[in-house]
C-alpha cells in the first residue's frame, strides 16, 4: 500500500514497521509436550504485547511497537499449527527424541542434554535440537556406543 493512503509521516516510517517473517525451519516441527506448552505461552505473550501496543495513541509509535509482536504472533501460530507432539521415549535402551543423554568427549568433558524440538532447544539450559549435529549422531545409539560429533568422538554414558 502506498504511504500516500496512510497516516504515516514518511515511507521510511512505514518500512520500519513491516518486518519480514521469522524463518520457518524446513524440518518437521517435532515438539515435546513441554515444548508445545512453551509455544502456547509464547503465542499468548506475543498477543498480549501486540494488544498493549495497540493502545498507543501515536500511529507511528503504535506501528513500531506492534511490528515485533505481530511478526511473533504469525510465527507462533504457524509453529503451533504444524507442531507434532512426540511422546516421551518408551525405553531408555537407545537415544531417541525426548531422551536425556549423558556423554563424554575425547577431551574429558562430560555433558548432558535432552533432545528436543527446534523451538525449545537451549544448550545453556541442557537441551539441544534433534536436528543438531550432536543429536543426529546420538539418535539410535545405546549406552557405551561411540558416535562422531564433528571432528570429535563422543561416548554415551547414560540415557534417561
Amino acid at each position: 500500500m502506498s504511504v500516500a493512503f496512510t497516516k504515516e509521516e514518511s515511507a521510511e516510517t512505514a518500512s520500519e514497521t513491516l518486518l519480514p517473517d521469522r524463518p520457518i525451519s524446513p524440518h518437521p516441527n517435532l515438539v515435546t509436550q513441554s515444548g508445545l506448552q512453551a509455544l502456547e505461552l509464547q503465542l499468548r505473550q506475543a498477543r498480549e504485547a501486540y494488544e498493549a501496543a495497540q493502545q498507543i495513541e501515536d500511529v507511528n509509535e503504535r506501528r513500531r511497537q506492534s511490528a515485533v509482536p505481530l511478526r511473533d504472533v504469525r510465527y507462533f501460530v504457524e509453529r503451533l499449527r504444524t507442531a507434532q507432539v512426540v511422546p516421551n521415549p518408551a525405553s531408555s535402551d537407545t537415544v531417541a527424541f525426548g531422551s536425556t543423554v549423558t556423554f563424554s568427549r575425547a577431551d574429558g568433558r562430560v555433558q548432558t542434554y535432552r533432545i528436543v524440538g527446534e523451538d525449545e532447544a537451549d544448550p545453556k539450559a541442557g537441551s539441544i535440537s534433534f536436528v543438531s549435529p550432536v543429536a543426529k549422531s546420538l539418535i539410535g545409539k545405546a549406552v557405551g556406543d561411540v558416535a562422531g560429533a564433528g571432528n570429535q568422538e563422543i561416548e554415551i554414558l547414560s540415557i534417561a
